[in-house]
Formats: structure tokens, sequence, C-alpha cells
């Protein structure tokens, strides 16, 4: 193993926990910068002459100098998002250099991959499609996932035991990183919906919230998210299942990481269903797509540190 690898790939994780606060006050300071904006192009503008023309100047110029100053926020805080997700990109080929494997071996180089899943994809999304509206939202849990990573579930970097040592281990992590990573994106936007839906049916709506989309647009928004993350968790539990096979001469052991693999894939098969049934209210769907997440979470904190089965040595 080389030790100043790992060294470096630490550097680069604490590095990236630093960016994505400073990503996070740069979205912070964009929302607070466009609710103001928003709500100056809301108001219709009024020609005004004599003594009442400055004022319409006024009103106009704040309302420009909202707008830049959101933007130039906006653009800050993504640059900084592309930043920290190179960071943690390179402390994983770092890590997996200095051990000569994929770094996909316990539960903290799983949170630091999923981290970057669910950065990686909200930086792409936002390059095609600008919803820095969702930039707190996202960076403040992926910066919570780190700490978390550093500080509860840090491994020194080693060698893998041999039951490990298996191609499967990238098919079958890498899979379930990438669709955690749009889980957590897909909860995020989920969460917002229940949030925005409540405030409307309430009739008050708090000035933070005018500057995300639309309730239907948020939903449709994370159907979409859960559209794309269900198949891939569906591959993790085939490819989990046959890893098994060949490590333990059996697809399905009853052991609890398996078991909540399933409970996982159950209640995402049951969002989906309730999402495509008339009699549910979106509503109760979205909150079905938050136990699942809930579970997933789960999965990989309470199961992982207290359940013992045939996963504990990986520490995964």
């Amino acid at each position: 193993m080389n030790t100043t690898l790992a060294l470096y790939a630490n550097y680069s994780i604490y590095s990236a926990i630093a960016v994505l606060t400073l990503a996070m006050l740069a979205y912070a300071a964009y929302l607070a910068r466009a609710i103001p904006a928003r709500e100056v192009a809301r108001t219709p503008e009024r020609v005004l002459v004599g003594a009442g023309a400055p004022a319409a100047q006024v009103e106009v110029g704040s309302g420009a100098a909202a707008v830049d100053a959101g933007r130039k926020m906006a653009g800050i805080g993504r640059s900084f998002a592309w930043l920290a997700t190179a960071c943690i990109g390179v402390s994983m080929v770092l890590r997996g250099l200095a051990v000569h494997r994929p770094p996909l071996g316990n539960l903290y180089e799983f949170v630091c991959a999923a981290a970057f899943a669910a950065m990686l994809g909200f930086c792409v999304w936002n390059q095609r499609r600008d919803v820095s509206w969702l930039g707190t939202f996202v960076v403040t849990p992926v910066l919570i996932m780190l700490l978390l990573a550093v500080k509860a579930f840090y491994t020194e970097a080693s060698s893998l035991m041999p039951a490990l040592r298996s191609y499967w281990l990238t098919i079958h992590v890498s899979m379930a990183t990438i669709s955690v990573g749009v889980f957590t994106l897909g909860a995020i936007v989920a969460a917002l919906y229940l949030v925005l839906d409540r405030y409307a049916r309430a009739g008050h709506t708090p000035r933070w919230v005018r500057v995300l989309p639309s309730p239907a647009e948020l939903e449709r928004t994370s159907y979409s998210l859960h559209i794309v993350a269900f198949p891939l968790w569906t591959f993790t539990v085939i490819a989990g299942a046959i890893w098994a096979r060949q490590a333990w001469a059996s697809y399905w052991n009853w052991d609890p990481k398996e078991v909540w693999s399933f409970i996982i894939w159950v209640v995402y098969a049951a969002f989906l269903h309730a999402r495509a049934t008339s009699g549910i209210t979106r509503q109760k769907a979205q909150w079905i797509a938050l136990a699942g997440f809930a579970c997933i979470i789960v999965n990989y904190t309470i199961v992982n540190l207290y359940f013992v089965g045939q996963h504990s040595y990986s520490g995964m």
C-alpha cells in the first residue's frame, strides 16, 4: 500500500468538504438574491412622469441589480460545486491507486462514492438545465455525508479480504453508489415538493419557497429521478445475488444486508405503483418515496453498525 497516496486522498476529501461549504454559502446567497429579483419581476412596470419618473427607474434598476447579483452567486456556486466534485473524484482515484483496487471496499469509501455520484449528477443536470435553486438543498446533505464519512465511518486504506476480490465488487457496489446518489437527489426534490405543497394548501408561502418551481413540476422531477434510480437498484440487488452465489454458494442467505436491500426495492416499487394508481394522491406517493430513502439510510448506518451478518467483514 502506498501511504503517501492514501494521505493525499484524505487531503482531497478535506478539500472537498471546504469547497462544498463555500458552494453551500454561494447557493444560499443566490436564493437570498433571487427572491427579491422575482418579486420585482412580478411587479407590473408603471409609467410615471414628472416627479414619479425616478421611482420607476429605481424599481427597474434595483430589479436588474438583484438579477445580476443572483446570477453571479449562482455561477460561483456552480464553480465551487464542480471543484468539490473533482476533489471527491481525485480522492477516490488516489485511494484506489494507494491500495491497488477499486475504492469501494468499505463504508467510508461507499459514502464518498455516493457523494460523488450525487454531486456529479447535480452538476451535469445544472449544466444542461439551470437548477441553481436546488443547489443549497443538494450541497448541504452531501456535505453532511462527507463529514460523517471522515468522522464516523473512516477506515484506513487497506487491501481487500480474499472473498471480496472479485470483479463483481466493481459491478455490484458501483451500481449501488450510483443508484443511491440518484435516490438522494430524488428524495431532496420529493421533500421540497411536500413542503411547497403544504404551504400552497395553507395559503401562506414563505419568501424562500417562491424561488422554487411549481409543486407539479417538482413532483414530476422527483418521479423522473426515481424512474432512473429504480432500475439501477434492481440491477444492484440482482448483481449482489449473483456475487453471493459465487462467494457463499447461495443466491440468498437471509443476511440482514440482503433483506434490507430487498426492503428498499419493495418500498420504491410501491412508490412507482402508487404514482401510477389514480386512487392514491401524489402527496402519499412522495411520502412512500421518502420512506424508501429512510430505508436506505437505515441500511447503510444501523444495519452496517449494529447487525452481524455475512456482509459485516466487508464493512459494508
